[in-house]
């Protein structure tokens, strides 16, 4: 009954139609819009360029491609409910199931995934007829004349998702800024002869910076997720004593002592800057659209001190004075030690552990250097 329903219909408006675009073929070619509304509400939308796409019409049995709607629209429901994605796209072939009845040659149906607590999916459908002309379904019981876009939301989607894997598969090689800011802290102290010359750090005041760049090169196949990581970075390492204490350095000897002429400091700290050379292996793992998900990353370093010095701050008589003292204080040059990264998206921790001490044996406090934080990259 609905078929031909649908027939009556289409025929009265296809001579009217006819009519009209023959009027104004003189004129820049307009677009004409049939719109059939079903006894049941529903409304369908047919958009022609001329009179000649309108005389075309006829030939794809639309009251046959309308009876077979049914069935393509329960298939889309069916994997609309499965998939993973809110929206999902299935494609039919009408005239490969039945040939010789010029019925289209693709059908593509774009709905909606079921909302949460819903008995099915939304009953919003899209259905592309090839590319000759448009053609709507709108069954969501409103009066909306104007035919939807042919591209849907899933396949924006596809096209973004094909563009970034086509990127990834064709760059092997990268390169990114990197930035690091987190704090420091002095583990394994030992109990030496200078056991109570330990050192206690104020710990938001004892900063760790990091610049650098990292230059990474796939390991294995265009999707491999694995990749070696080296780069230069310069790293800049405060350890800022808690309570008045301060640094000294005399007769070959680096300790930490209290001050004892009164002077009260609002900051006391040691600095250094070191030129670092980190060597890693780096997981990173994707999602079902080629963005990045999970990084894991672990290797070492290895560096040299390029500076050192000590920064008193303190008032006196109401005026403030900055000491500094540029010393090795018996530091040692090389830094070397073992790293790690761990992120999710674009929240990207780090963690170093140095493996040597910070100073010569004998001639300071024998500690090691563990420094982490949040890490901010190019990419």
């Amino acid at each position: 009954m609905k078929p031909a329903l649908f027939s009556a219909a289409f025929l009265t408006l296809f001579a009217a139609a006819t009519t009209g675009a023959q009027a104004r073929t003189l004129a820049v070619p307009p677009t004409d819009t049939i719109v059939v509304r079903l006894p049941n509400k529903a409304i369908m939308t047919l958009v022609v360029r001329d009179a000649q796409q309108l005389r075309q019409l006829p030939q794809y049995h639309l009251d046959s491609l309308v009876a077979r709607l049914g069935t393509y629209i329960k298939r889309a429901d069916e994997a609309a409910k499965t998939a993973k994605t809110d929206r999902v796209t299935v494609e039919f072939f009408p005239n490969q199931d039945a040939p010789g009845q010029n019925l289209p040659e693709q059908i593509r149906i774009t709905t909606r995934k079921p909302a949460p607590g819903a008995s099915g999916p939304s009953n919003r459908v899209e259905v592309l007829l090839e590319k000759k002309f448009g053609m709507v379904v709108n069954i969501d019981g409103k009066n909306n004349d104007k035919p939807r876009a042919t591209a849907s939301r899933a396949d924006r989607q596809a096209h973004r998702d094909s563009l970034r894997l086509a990127r990834i598969e064709n760059k092997s090689f990268s390169s990114d800024f990197v930035f690091d800011l987190g704090l420091n802290a002095l583990v394994n102290k030992s109990s030496s002869a200078l056991a109570s010359q330990r050192p206690e750090l104020r710990t938001l005041g004892s900063r760790y910076v990091n610049l650098g760049i990292n230059y990474k090169q796939r390991l294995g196949g265009k999707r491999s997720p694995l990749y070696l990581v080296v780069g230069p970075e310069f790293a800049f390492n405060n350890y800022m004593l808690e309570g008045n204490n301060k640094w000294i350095n005399q007769n070959g000897l680096t300790s930490v002592v209290p001050e004892t002429n009164g002077r009260q400091y609002q900051k006391t700290k040691l600095a250094t800057s070191t030129f670092t050379i980190p060597l890693m292996l780096e997981l990173k793992l994707r999602d079902e659209h080629h963005r990045r998900t999970l990084t894991l990353g672990a290797g070492g370093f290895v560096g040299y001190r390029l500076a050192s010095w000590t920064k008193l701050k303190y008032y006196e008589e109401g005026t403030m004075y900055k000491d500094k003292d540029h010393n090795n204080f018996n530091l040692n040059d090389w830094q070397y030690g073992l790293q790690g990264v761990i992120g999710f998206k674009s929240l990207t921790f780090f963690a170093k552990y140095n493996l040597n001490q910070l100073f010569k044996d004998n001639q300071g406090p024998q500690a090691q250097t563990l420094s982490f934080g949040l890490r901010l990259s190019g990419k």
